[in-house]
């Protein structure tokens, strides 16, 4: 089924929840919404799910206007944050439950909660009680549960945030398997960027009530249509520069081409950890403070000759040489740089970003 929100509004008191979201679902893909804390992301879900009701605007499913229609008739599964199992019941009752409530006979429903329980890996688990499993297992049953309905659309407010991180690794590779297995379209609420990345096939960046972008998770992570998207989604880099209005820009003592349309004035230059070359060299005007090893990546945190303080990603191979205290030299590669004009300084930084909130990026993508 597709989802549609159209210019939706929403109000509590004088705090604007959503400010005319327009976004789309696409039949059968995993869209993330991703944001801070008050972004709206978590209002538009439960507006969809019939929790809450828009004070304008239209929420569609496969061309249905369903604003008006109440929770339990919208045909859609939602598992929540806090998992809100029965405690009194089993795992596959818990699961059949609302088969049970649709009067679907006692074998339907014992079949049906025993092949969810096998889909989400706990087959052995139907006679335990919630306090007889761990976090990952009940919010498995909890998925299996929303599932039982043979729901139009899947609902999945922060599902993983109460776990712990290797389980949520675990538990959110096992909703994309299934998501992709049932192929039903799911909206997926999340403030975890990492989560939203490796999940999604789209991905919609809110802030304060309003859809900034709404991309695939690479092109939302190479060419972001906002600053405010680049800095949210992964680690940047502000690195000082000064833009000449003719398409370029100084940075490090170098001339590159600005992505988008051309500013001017004083700006700071947004670059990826990976995008920024780093060799000790003993004749550099930058110095390294620190190492951190991830694996097979080494984040070195470098400070150039004005203070200014980068973090810059290399292959743990090579960074045998890059040791706190050394001098190094700091440079980009030659390629177009995201820019965003300085408070104050000339310019606009709508200007700045080429792009568009529906996916469409600009060419090239940040450097590197």
């Amino acid at each position: 089924m597709t989802v549609e929100f159209r210019s939706l509004h929403k109000a509590f008191g004088a705090t604007k929840a959503l400010d005319g979201l327009d976004l789309t679902a696409h039949q059968g893909e995993l869209l993330a919404l991703l944001g801070p804390s008050g972004c709206g992301k978590t209002t538009a879900l439960r507006m969809l799910a019939g929790f809450e009701h828009p004070d304008s605007g239209q929420i569609l499913v496969d061309g249905e206007d369903i604003s008006g229609v109440p929770a339990h008739r919208r045909d859609a599964g939602m598992v929540f944050q806090s998992y809100s199992l029965f405690p009194h019941l089993s795992a596959a009752e818990n699961v059949a439950f609302g088969l049970r409530m649709r009067k679907v006979g006692t074998a339907e429903r014992r079949k049906r909660a025993a092949e969810l329980l096998s889909l989400v890996g706990l087959p052995q688990h139907a006679d335990r009680y919630p306090h007889q499993m761990s976090g990952g297992q009940q919010q498995r049953v909890a998925l299996a549960r929303a599932l039982a309905m043979r729901p139009k659309v899947l609902l999945l407010d922060e599902p993983l945030s109460a776990l712990d991180a290797k389980v949520r690794v675990t538990l959110r590779e096992e909703i994309r398997r299934l998501q992709q297995e049932l192929r039903i379209t799911t909206v997926f609420v999340t403030h975890d960027q990492e989560e939203a990345l490796s999940t999604a096939d789209r991905v919609a960046v809110m802030r304060d009530g309003r859809l900034e972008q709404c991309a695939s998770p690479a092109e939302l992570y190479d060419n972001p249509a906002t600053a405010f998207v680049a800095e949210f989604v992964g680690t940047m880099n502000r690195l000082p520069g000064r833009a000449a209005g003719d398409g370029t820009v100084e940075v490090l003592g170098q001339r590159l081409p600005v992505r988008g349309a051309p500013v001017a004035g004083t700006v700071d230059v947004l670059v990826r950890p990976e995008a920024i070359e780093v060799v000790a060299d003993e004749h550099g005007a930058a110095r390294i403070m620190a190492t951190a090893f991830h694996g097979a990546v080494t984040r070195v945190t470098v400070a150039l000759p004005d203070g200014t303080s980068v973090k810059v990603d290399v292959s743990s191979h090579r960074a045998g040489g890059l040791a706190a205290g050394a001098a190094a030299t700091v440079r980009l590669p030659e390629r177009p740089v995201l820019v965003d004009p300085v408070v104050g300084g000339a310019g606009s930084a709508s200007a700045a970003f080429a792009g568009s909130v529906c996916g469409q990026g600009a060419e090239g993508g940040l450097a590197g």
